[in-house]
């Protein structure tokens, strides 16, 4: 009769070992993201975090959650695993800025097919560039060894950021007719469309991620994998400020879908985005998939990672110190037409 060999969760495909190696590894980093507001370690049940009564006068907590969609896998192909990390905490900072708030503190969790402590140790590091840059504290988090569900090399990545705004300061407000649009640039693709853009570059046009593109002036890896850019600290300044009137984080749905979600229903906004201004990495996968006008404004951000909605008389003030462009006006209403319209 065979011998029976007792099975552990190691056998299974989880390993405890490393996952406390990863723990022990990245706790003296997480803690340079503390202040004094943060009560609780890391590894505790649950994140502890004091309010500042000094500091606001009517709170309003401000929360959201996200993911990195599959710009993962152009990390995971590159074996870059630290600018994801960035990626999440910058795209919930400017998620709940487009609200007015400021970050408090964020949670994190990371879903591994075999946990190695090195790749944790480097996503754990992008996590904690972005918060030190964002001021907020990284007080917790969950790392799952899940074997079945990910291949050994895959991982997936979500995060939770809360946030803090005064109630009579809460984004949009007092939007109106006459208002100008504002647009940020963005890094590039940030952290959307990327089926897409992996679909056209890849398969369509058959690049490879090392490959040199002349328009770009780079590789199509360093290319795809920029940093998701966080507007937290070139709008703190304005966010009290009367004359801004809105914010919008330009993800999932392009400037159209994500523009209509702060418009009062009787407003309409006209956006002029002419085909130069268009950077060259969307103006590649435009051409090279033959994808039509009205898909690439659905499915990217085409180069504006913000767009703020300001009083005329402030506007060219504002340009001035964010280093913004105007890209449209805020306009009445017409009946059976579209929320957004290209001009």
């Amino acid at each position: 009769m065979d011998k029976i060999i007792p099975m552990d969760y190691k056998q299974a495909g989880v390993d405890i070992a490393a996952g406390e190696a990863a723990v022990k590894a990245i706790k003296a980093k997480v803690r340079t993201t503390f202040n004094s507001n943060v009560l609780s370690e890391l590894g505790s049940f649950g994140g502890l975090y004091k309010l500042d009564n000094a500091a606001w006068k009517t709170p309003i907590l401000v929360s959201s959650t996200d993911g990195v969609g599959t710009k993962l896998m152009i990390a995971i192909a590159a074996g870059i695993y630290d600018t994801v990390g960035q990626d999440l905490v910058n795209h919930c900072t400017n998620d709940i800025l487009a609200q007015g708030a400021i970050p408090q503190f964020f949670l994190d969790y990371i879903g591994v097919g075999k946990l190695d402590p090195q790749v944790i140790e480097q996503i754990i590091d992008g996590f904690v560039v972005a918060c030190r840059a964002n001021r907020c504290a990284l007080i917790g988090g969950e790392m799952a060894e899940m074997p079945g569900l990910y291949s050994e090399r895959d991982f997936d990545l979500a995060g939770t950021i809360v946030g803090l705004v005064e109630a009579d300061q809460i984004l949009p407000r007092n939007i109106c007719p006459g208002d100008i649009l504002i647009g940020l640039s963005s890094s590039g693709l940030h952290t959307n469309g990327y089926s897409l853009a992996r679909k056209v570059l890849f398969e369509r046009m058959k690049l490879r991620y090392d490959s040199y593109i002349d328009e770009l002036g780079e590789t199509l890896q360093a290319a795809l994998l920029r940093v998701h850019n966080s507007y937290l600290d070139v709008l703190i300044p304005w966010l009290e400020h009367p004359g801004l009137h809105g914010l919008a984080h330009i993800t999932g749905g392009g400037i159209a879908g994500n523009l209509a979600r702060i418009l009062p229903r009787d407003l309409q906004a006209i956006v002029n985005m002419p085909e130069e201004h268009i950077p060259p990495l969307f103006q590649l996968i435009g051409a090279g998939g033959k994808v039509e006008r009205d898909v690439m404004r659905q499915t990217f951000n085409l180069g504006i990672g913000m767009i703020c909605v300001i009083n005329p008389e402030l506007a060219d003030q504002f340009v001035k110190n964010i280093n913004g462009r105007v890209i449209g006006e805020i306009v009445v209403g017409q009946p059976e037409q579209p929320r957004v319209i290209f001009s």
